[in-house]
C-alpha cells in the first residue's frame, strides 16, 4: 500500500512540476540567473519529498511548491517593470577588462582570478588579451568577448559584397513519410518532389531524410542501417 502511495504521490509531483515548470517559462541552463537556479533546485527537493512523503497530508509540500513559483513569477514581472529592482534580483553585467585595462576590484567582485579569466579566454578561442577591446562579466556567469576590430572575423558587409539571404531548409521527407505541410511552405507541391526524387534514382521510402535548400534544390539522405565503426577522434 505504502509503494502504491509513493507511486501515485510521484506522478502527481511530475505533473505539477511539469505545470510549474510551464508558468515559470523556458530558460536554457547558461541563461539561468543564481536564484533561479537555486529555485529550481529548492522547488525539486520540494516535489521530491513530496513523492516519497508517505503521510496522507500531501498539500504541505503542494502549498511550498507554490509558493515558491509564485515568488519567481512575482520577481520576473517587477524585473520587467523596473531596471533597478531588475539589476538588484538578476545582477548586473561587470567590466573585467577594457582597452589594455585589468579591473582588479571588478574581478574580486565577480570571485575570478586572473588564470580562470585568461582560461575563459581560451575556451572562446581568445589566446592573448592583445586580441580583446572588451570582457564583460553577464548576470548569467558567463563572459561576452568584443575582440577588437582587426581580430575580429571578416564580414561580407566588410568587403562590400552582396550575399544571398539565407532560410531554414525545411524537411520534406523525414523516414520515408513525405510531410505535405513543410512541402507547401517550400512553394512546391508533390509532383515536383517526385520528380526530384526521379531523377536521383530514389523513391520516397528509401529516403531517411530530405530537405528543401535556399537554391529550392532537393538534397537527399538515403537510409542506411550499416554502423559506422571506425573511431577517428582521439
Amino acid at each position: 500500500m505504502e509503494l502504491l502511495n509513493v507511486f501515485f504521490a510521484s506522478v502527481g509531483s511530475v505533473a505539477v512540476l511539469f505545470i510549474l515548470t510551464k508558468l515559470v517559462g523556458n530558460k536554457q541552463m547558461s541563461e539561468l540567473s543564481m536564484f533561479d537556479y537555486i529555485n529550481g533546485i529548492t522547488i525539486g527537493s520540494i516535489a521530491a519529498e513530496m513523492a516519497t512523503s508517505l503521510e496522507d497530508d500531501f498539500l504541505k509540500p503542494l502549498l511550498a511548491m507554490a509558493v515558491y513559483t509564485g515568488v519567481t513569477l512575482l520577481l520576473a514581472f517587477v524585473a520587467q517593470k523596473s531596471i533597478r529592482l531588475r539589476r538588484m534580483i538578476n545582477g548586473k553585467s561587470i567590466f573585467l577588462y577594457d582597452k589594455g585595462k585589468l579591473f582588479r576590484a571588478n574581478l574580486k567582485t565577480a570571485k575570478l582570478d586572473v588564470s580562470e579569466l585568461l582560461m575563459q579566454c581560451r575556451v572562446n578561442g581568445y589566446f592573448s588579451l592583445e586580441d580583446i577591446e572588451t570582457i564583460v562579466l553577464e548576470p548569467n556567469g558567463k563572459l561576452s568577448i568584443l575582440p577588437k576590430a582587426k581580430k575580429r572575423p571578416c564580414t561580407p558587409s566588410d568587403l562590400a559584397l552582396g550575399v544571398p539571404v539565407d532560410r531554414v531548409e525545411p524537411v520534406v521527407i523525414q523516414d520515408g513519410k513525405i510531410l505535405y505541410k513543410n512541402l507547401k511552405y517550400t512553394g512546391n507541391d508533390e509532383s515536383w518532389l517526385l520528380k526530384e526524387l526521379n531523377e536521383k534514382n530514389v523513391d520516397v521510402s528509401e529516403v531517411f531524410l530530405a530537405v528543401c535548400n535556399n537554391d529550392n534544390e532537393l538534397i537527399v539522405y538515403k537510409k542506411s542501417d550499416k554502423k559506422h565503426n571506425n573511431d577517428v577522434f582521439i
